[in-house]
């Protein structure tokens, strides 16, 4: 590694960030712009490319690493192409290093595409709260539902490069269906738009400051009214919370039932509703895990937020390639580096 800089880059559903990384210590420049993503891949991608460049012109003497990209999706062995990502209309298979090289027009930059919810599991491996933990669960709640696993220091990506798809877990084979066509997938219950909608259904008829602040027919509800209400003593709101988080403890306590790795960390904008929602989640966990697996777990929500996403993507160009090589996981830098301040300057 050459230069200590590396740029990351978060492609959500809503919101497309970019951020230039320090190694070892973290944000030097943040930007953010809607992804469009209705537009399709072209216009996704155009998007992103114009956000490097807003990055790139804040890298001091102008060399980087490489790009590290987040995305929602399956991600091909080589950690190029993107594949169907979930709240991305258009997408099939799209090569998304070719493309962002080629937009750029540096044929030969590093860039490294990785699952989203990986890359923020790597983030949190090295700079956030899974630091301690050489094995870990990752659950991230945002727009969709994410998951990814961490086991001794590496990213677990099974035999293609999809493991960890946690939001896609069935609690409810008769359930809702979520966006990915699986009836009672834990996103149907825990994606924004999905537990905007259950909170509403379970609200209308319950007495709440809510419908002072979200409309009558709480058509403008979001998660983060839901928190604030909560915050303000609202006990329906609570109830919802509660609900969220059993929902959200019965589908990890199937996943180490499954693994035998008992630490979780859960991130991602949902998780800022903190034990409103993980103190039911730890109980339905504790409920849903056999008994010889009980010791030790644990459930910890990552205080770094969505930025967890973005060092972990600029962890991505700081670490060697692993290779076809590599086999069943992922090479981890062989020294963590000291937690990164979540403070950035101002895009």
């Amino acid at each position: 590694m050459n230069t200590p800089y590396a740029i990351g880059i978060d492609l959500g559903g809503t919101h497309l960030r970019a951020a230039l990384i320090e190694h070892g210590k973290g944000f030097l420049k943040q930007a953010q712009t809607d992804t469009e993503a209705d537009g399709g891949p072209a216009r996704v991608l155009d998007r992103m490319a114009d956000l490097v460049r807003q990055v790139l012109r804040a890298v001091p003497g102008g060399d980087v690493a490489g790009l590290g990209v987040g995305a929602p999706g399956a991600i091909d062995w080589k950690r190029a192409t993107v594949s169907y990502p979930p709240n991305f209309p258009g997408w099939t298979e799209v090569d998304v290093r070719g493309a962002l090289q080629k937009r750029l027009d540096r044929p030969g930059l590093p860039v490294v595409v990785e699952n989203d919810a990986n890359v923020a599991a790597l983030g949190s491996a090295f700079y956030g709260v899974g630091r301690p933990y050489d094995s870990f669960l990752m659950a991230t709640l945002g727009t969709g539902v994410g998951g990814a696993i961490i086991y001794r220091d590496r990213i677990f990506r099974g035999t293609t490069g999809g493991a960890g798809e946690f939001g896609h877990m069935s609690i409810d084979h008769e359930g809702p269906m979520a966006r990915s066509g699986i009836a009672g997938a834990i996103e149907g219950y825990l994606g924004q738009h999905f537990l905007s909608q259950h909170a509403r259904y379970r609200l209308l008829s319950r007495e709440t400051i809510l419908h002072e602040r979200a409309g009558d027919d709480l058509e403008h509800l979001t998660p983060k009214m839901l928190f604030e209400a909560a915050e303000d003593g609202d006990e329906a709101a609570r109830e919802v919370w509660a609900w969220a988080g059993h929902k959200l403890g019965c589908a990890l306590g199937s996943a180490i039932n499954l693994l035998d790795i008992r630490t979780v960390v859960v991130g991602g904008g949902v998780a800022a509703a903190g034990d409103y929602l993980l103190e039911p989640a730890r109980e339905a966990m504790r409920r849903s895990v056999v008994a010889g697996l009980q010791e030790g777990l644990c459930l910890e929500r990552e205080p770094l937020g969505n930025d967890v996403a973005l060092l972990g993507a600029a962890q991505l160009a700081f670490q060697p390639d692993p290779g076809d090589a590599a086999g069943p996981g992922e090479t981890a830098p062989t020294q963590r580096v000291e937690a990164a301040s979540s403070s950035h300057a101002p895009s």
